[in-house]
């Protein structure tokens, strides 16, 4: 039986594996997908000589540490500078890992068909792995993206320079950090709310809890806004693609 999984740290909050369990009976693969939590990247040596180990998921914090573990890397994976699949090829008793990542495609697939003429510009709100895939795709979509972390730094605002003026201008926002995840469901990224319009759109890549604080706050001032289940849902079958090939 061929093995997949997901590595991170803490994984308690992973759809992944209820996901690919479901879907591997559904569509009757003869598969398994488990978790793998990995207290530091160093310990994926070990689990990569697992011999039936076809491939794995990666999340935080690891999908730039795991860079140092690949003997090739996909060229978009490459420019993004973050690896959130990992394919296991084995070839005449030699393993080759080769790093993807699908978080773009599952972004560009949940937020496109959203973006109106005048979604120009976007705030990233968190600057890890998953910020990376997400400026990658807005600008392959033609926006402009500006970085805000909670330290102001070189092209990098932090959340207390958000004003007015910025929010007016800037109409789409996304939450690219784990702010406001399960059980932490009463935080949400320190942005200034009561500048949003019906015009702003927001994206959370949290996905549980499914309406988020971030989201319900954006709602309340008439801004369209969705979770990251889609994006999730969307890297899930590109990876899987990934794999199969």
């Amino acid at each position: 039986m061929k093995q997949f999984g997901l590595i991170g740290f803490p994984l308690g909050h992973s759809f992944s594996k209820r996901y690919f369990t479901e879907k591997f009976d559904r569509e009757g693969v003869d598969a398994q997908y488990d978790l793998y939590p990995l207290s530091r990247i160093e310990e994926f040596e070990a689990l990569k000589d697992n011999a039936a180990l076809c491939g794995v998921n990666v999340t935080i914090p690891y999908k730039e540490q795991i860079f140092k573990y690949l003997d090739e890397v996909d060229e978009t994976a490459a420019k993004i500078g973050a690896v959130n699949v990992v394919k296991f090829i084995r070839s005449e008793g030699k393993l080759k890992l080769k790093g993807y990542n699908s978080d773009a495609i599952g972004f560009q697939e949940s937020i496109q068909p959203l973006l109106q003429s005048y979604h120009t510009k976007a705030l990233i709100l968190g600057t890890g792995g998953a910020s990376k895939a997400i400026d990658f795709t807005l600008q392959k979509l033609g926006l402009e993206t500006i970085f805000v972390s909670r330290t102001a730094k070189s092209n990098v605002l932090s959340y207390e320079m958000l004003n007015a003026e910025i929010m007016a201008d800037v109409l789409v926002i996304v939450n690219a950090s784990p702010v406001g995840t399960f059980p932490k469901v009463d935080e949400c990224p320190n942005i200034p709310y009561q500048f949003l319009t019906n015009k702003h759109l927001v994206f959370d890549a949290v996905y549980n809890p499914a309406e988020t604080l971030f989201l319900k706050k954006a709602w309340e001032m008439g801004a369209k806004g969705i979770n990251g289940e889609a994006m999730l849902v969307g890297q899930a079958e590109a990876a899987w693609d990934i794999w199969r090939e």
